[in-house]
C-alpha cells in the first residue's frame, strides 16, 4: 500500500443547489404527498409506520413489527447527560441513577393547517383583588410569535406587515400553513410556490407567488390579481388572508362547524393535521380538496479528491496472487530471528495474443480501493471501485473521488 498527500490543487470544495419539488394534495381528511401510495410489508402493514402524507425523519424501524419498534434511550450516570426535552429539575427529582429516559421512533413530519378566527383574539383573565378583567395569554400563540418577523418582512412588501393599509392582521381571519423545513431544504424556492382550491374536482382558483417577492396571488378565481396572503420563505410558513368567495358552493369548512361557507383562501388546507374532517363538519366537506406544491432550495457542500497514481508508482499489491503460486513466504525462523523469502518471485500477469508463449515480464497491478486518511493516518474512508483497474508501471492513473458533507 502507498501512502500519498493530497496537494492543494487535489481537494475541491463546491456548493450544489438542488430544488426538490414538492407536492401534497388533501382531500377528505387524508394528505397525499408526492402520489406516494401506503406501502405494505411482510412484517408490518405500514412500512414506515408513519401516518399517510408524512415522512419518516430517520427512516427506522422499516417493516419492523409495532411491537418490536427500535427506540431512543439514555441511562442517568453520573455523566448527566440526558434528553434535550428533560427539564434539569426534572432530571434530577424524577429520576435515579440507573433510571432510563427513553423516546420513540419513528418521528414523522408533514404539513400543518392553523385556522385564526381573529388572529390576535387574546384570553381574558380576571384580577383576583379587584375583580376586573384584563386581556391574559393569546388564543393563536403563533401569530404572536410570527408578528416581528412579519414587519421585517415590509420591506418586500406591505402585504406582510400586521398593519397596513391593507388591514389590520391582528382583527383579521388568518389562515395559516406551516411546512417543515425537511421538505424544502433552506428555504422555498420564490416564484415557485402554487396554491389550488379545487370544488368537485373543478378549479375553483390558485394563487402563485408571481412576483417572487411572497405575495400569493391570485392567478384564477373570482379575484385574479388580487393578494390573498403572503410567504415566508425561509421560516417555511404561508399566512392567507383571503375572504372572498371563489364560487357560490356551500361547503362545510370551519373546525367543528357543519354550517355552509363558501370557498375562500382563508379555508384553503381544511384537513391538513388540523382535526378537521367530514365527522366534525358534514358530507358537504368531501366535496372540497386541495393542492399546495412548491420547490425547495437545498445547498449541499460537496468535496472533490484527485488520487493520483503516478508513473513508476503504486506498482505492488498485498493480495497474495500478486505472487507465483508454491513459493516459501519464510525463509529463516527460529526463536531469535524470522526472515520473510527474499527471492520469491512476482507473478507475471501479462498476456499474449501468441499460444504457448509468455508475454516479458512487466509489474503491474488492479487497483481495487482507494483509501482516504487524516493526518494523524486514521482511516476516515473507502472508495471501492466496481471493477478493479489494471495500472501499468508505464501509466499515470487519476482517481476522482466525491463526498458529499
Amino acid at each position: 500500500m502507498s501512502l500519498k498527500k493530497f496537494n492543494e490543487n487535489d481537494i475541491i470544495l463546491n456548493t450544489l443547489k438542488a430544488h426538490p419539488r414538492c407536492e401534497f394534495f388533501v382531500y377528505d381528511g387524508n394528505i397525499y404527498y408526492n402520489n406516494r401510495p401506503s406501502q405494505t410489508g411482510d412484517l408490518a402493514t405500514n412500512v414506515l409506520h408513519v401516518p399517510a402524507g408524512h415522512i419518516s425523519l430517520y427512516e427506522v424501524n422499516v417493516d419492523r413489527p409495532s411491537g418490536q419498534l427500535i427506540y431512543p434511550f439514555i441511562t442517568k450516570q453520573s455523566s448527566n447527560a440526558a434528553f434535550r426535552t428533560v427539564a434539569a429539575t426534572t432530571y434530577s427529582s424524577d429520576f435515579v441513577y440507573g433510571d432510563v429516559m427513553s423516546g420513540s421512533y419513528p418521528m414523522s413530519a408533514s404539513i400543518t393547517r392553523e385556522y385564526m378566527a381573529v388572529a390576535g383574539q387574546r384570553n381574558t383573565g380576571v384580577n383576583k383583588q379587584t375583580g376586573a378583567t384584563f386581556d391574559a395569554d393569546p388564543v393563536y400563540p403563533h401569530f404572536y410569535a410570527l408578528k416581528n418577523r412579519l414587519n421585517f418582512y415590509g420591506v418586500r412588501s406591505q402585504h406582510y406587515k400586521v398593519s397596513s393599509s391593507y388591514g389590520d392582521k391582528s382583527s383579521q381571519a388568518i389562515n395559516l400553513i406551516s411546512i417543515p423545513s425537511i421538505f424544502y431544504g433552506n428555504r422555498i424556492k420564490p416564484g415557485s410556490l402554487s396554491l389550488k382550491w379545487y370544488v368537485t374536482g373543478s378549479l375553483a382558483g390558485e394563487l402563485r407567488d408571481t412576483k417572487r417577492n411572497g405575495e400569493l396571488i391570485e392567478v384564477s378565481g373570482s379575484n385574479v390579481d388580487a393578494v390573498a396572503g403572503v410567504a415566508l420563505y425561509d421560516e417555511g410558513f404561508l399566512l392567507l388572508t383571503g375572504s372572498w368567495a371563489l364560487t357560490s358552493d356551500s361547503i362545510a369548512l370551519i373546525d367543528g362547524s357543519a354550517s355552509g361557507h363558501n370557498p375562500k383562501w382563508i379555508f384553503f388546507g381544511a384537513g391538513a393535521n388540523d382535526n378537521v374532517s367530514a365527522t366534525t363538519t358534514a358530507a358537504t366537506y368531501s366535496s372540497a380538496s386541495f393542492d399546495l406544491s412548491f420547490e425547495g432550495v437545498n445547498e449541499i457542500q460537496t468535496m472533490t479528491m484527485f488520487a493520483h497514481a503516478r508513473k513508476g508508482e503504486v506498482n505492488f499489491s498485498n493480495n497474495p496472487t500478486y505472487y507465483d503460486y508454491g513459493q516459501s513466504l519464510i525463509d529463516v525462523s527460529s526463536s531469535q530471528v524470522y526472515e520473510e523469502n527474499p527471492d520469491r518471485t512476482i507473478k507475471n500477469t501479462v498476456s499474449s495474443s501468441f499460444s504457448d508463449y509468455e508475454a516479458p515480464f512487466e509489474r503491474q497491478v488492479y487497483i481495487s480501493k482507494v483509501a482516504i486518511y487524516d493526518e494523524n493516518k486514521n482511516l476516515i474512508g473507502i472508495a471501492t471501485i466496481s471493477n478493479p483497474i489494471l495500472k501499468k508501471e508505464d501509466e499515470d492513473l487519476t482517481f476522482k473521488l466525491k463526498l458529499d458533507i
